[in-house]
C-alpha cells in the first residue's frame, strides 16, 4: 500500500495580510504549512485561526537568523510591506530583505527546495515607464524614507538571481502591486484600509497630495492564484513576473467609491504629498497571462465589499473586547 505524503510548505511571513491568505489556501489544499513570523507586522489572530488546522505549524522566529528545517518548498513573505510599518525600524526592513532572503536561499538549497519570493511595484521607484514592464530597470532612490523597502527588495531580487546563476538555486520572484483585502490590518498604513477604516469610523478619509495619483489594486484572491500558478509551473522561471491589476483608478475615486459602498458622511481632505510617493503606478502584466495564464478576475467594486466587511467586524470586535470600568 502506497502512502501519499503532503509537501511541507514553509511561509515567511505567514502571519501577515498576504501570508494570512496563503497560508490558508495551502491548508486547503492538502499542504503541511510552516509559518515563520517574528510578528513585526503580523497578526496574533491569524495565528490563532491558523492553528486550528491540525496541519499548521508556527514559529516565531526571525529570518535574519538562519533556520534549520526539513521542507519542500519555500514561499517567503517575510517583510514589512506597508511604509508606516517598514519605515518604523528602515535598518530592519533592509536586513531582512538581504539577510533574510540569504538565510532562506541558504535553506532551499539544503532541502533541494524551491523559493518563491514576493518582490514588489516598488523595485520600479517613481517609474518613467508606464505601463511598468518587468525589464524595465526603474527610478529608484537609494536614500529617503521609502529606499529600505525599495532598494532592500531590488537587492533581494539580485541575491536571488545570483544564487539561481552560481549556485542552481530554484527560485521564482513575482512583483506584487497593490495588494488589498481581508487580512489586512486596521492600522496597515495603505491607502485601501486607510480610507475604508476612516469611512467606517466617520473620520475625515486623507488624501495625499491632489488624489489624481493613480494605483493599481490587486484583490488578495487574485494574487494567491498568481502565486500558486508560479509555484506549481515546471522547468526553470527565474525571471520576475509582475501580478497586479492593470485596470488604474486615481485615489480621488478610490475615496469616491469607498464612500458610496459604505454609506458614509466622511468628508474628504486633502494632505500634502508624500515623500517620492509615485504619480502612477500599473503593471504590464503580459508575462504573467503568457507563461501562467493569469489575470486577476475579481474588480474593485467586487474587491471592496468583503473588504468592508473585514474590517467592519473588526471594528465591532475591537469594541466589544474593551473593558468597562466603573
Amino acid at each position: 500500500m502506497t502512502v501519499s505524503v503532503s509537501r511541507v510548505s514553509l511561509v515567511t511571513g505567514g502571519a501577515g495580510f498576504i501570508g494570512f491568505n496563503l497560508c490558508k489556501r495551502l491548508l486547503l489544499q492538502g499542504d503541511h504549512v510552516i509559518c515563520v513570523d517574528d510578528m513585526t507586522s503580523g497578526m496574533p489572530q491569524h495565528v490563532d485561526e491558523l492553528r486550528r488546522h491540525e496541519n499548521f505549524r508556527f514559529l516565531h522566529h526571525d529570518i535574519c537568523e538562519p533556520l534549520s528545517l526539513k521542507v519542500d518548498r519555500i514561499f517567503n513573505l517575510a517583510c514589512p510591506a506597508s511604509p508606516p510599518a517598514y519605515q518604523a525600524d528602515p535598518i530592519k526592513t533592509a536586513l531582512t530583505s538581504v539577510l533574510g532572503v540569504r538565510n532562506m536561499l541558504e535553506l532551499a538549497l539544503a532541502n533541494d527546495a524551491r523559493l518563491l519570493h514576493t518582490s514588489t511595484s516598488e523595485v520600479y521607484g517613481v517609474p518613467l515607464e508606464h505601463p511598468q514592464r518587468e525589464s524595465y530597470n526603474g527610478n529608484v532612490k537609494t536614500m529617503g524614507p521609502r529606499a529600505c523597502y525599495d532598494e532592500g527588495k531590488r537587492c533581494a531580487e539580485t541575491l536571488l538571481h545570483d544564487y539561481h546563476r552560481v549556485r542552481g538555486a530554484d527560485v521564482r520572484v513575482v512583483r506584487i502591486f497593490n495588494p488589498y483585502g481581508p487580512g489586512m490590518r486596521a492600522d496597515d498604513g495603505r491607502v485601501v484600509s486607510n480610507f475604508v477604516v476612516q469611512a467606517l469610523a466617520g473620520e475625515d478619509l486623507t488624501v495625499y497630495g491632489d488624489g489624481s495619483y493613480t494605483r493599481s489594486f490587486c484583490y488578495v484572491d487574485d494574487l494567491v492564484d498568481g502565486i500558486l500558478l508560479l509555484m506549481e509551473l515546471d522547468g526553470e522561471h527565474p525571471q520576475p513576473v509582475n501580478l497586479g491589476n492593470p485596470h488604474e483608478i486615481a485615489i480621488n475615486e478610490l475615496a469616491e467609491l469607498v464612500l458610496a459602498m459604505t454609506g458614509s458622511r466622511s468628508r474628504i481632505v486633502h494632505l500634502a504629498n508624500a515623500v517620492d510617493d509615485p504619480k502612477v503606478r500599473c503593471p504590464d502584466i503580459s508575462r504573467a497571462t503568457t507563461l501562467l495564464g493569469w489575470r486577476p478576475r475579481v474588480d474593485i467594486a467586487d474587491g471592496l465589499r468583503p473588504t468592508i466587511d473585514h474590517f467592519g467586524r473588526a471594528m465591532t470586535a475591537a469594541v466589544e473586547t474593551v473593558p468597562e470600568f466603573a
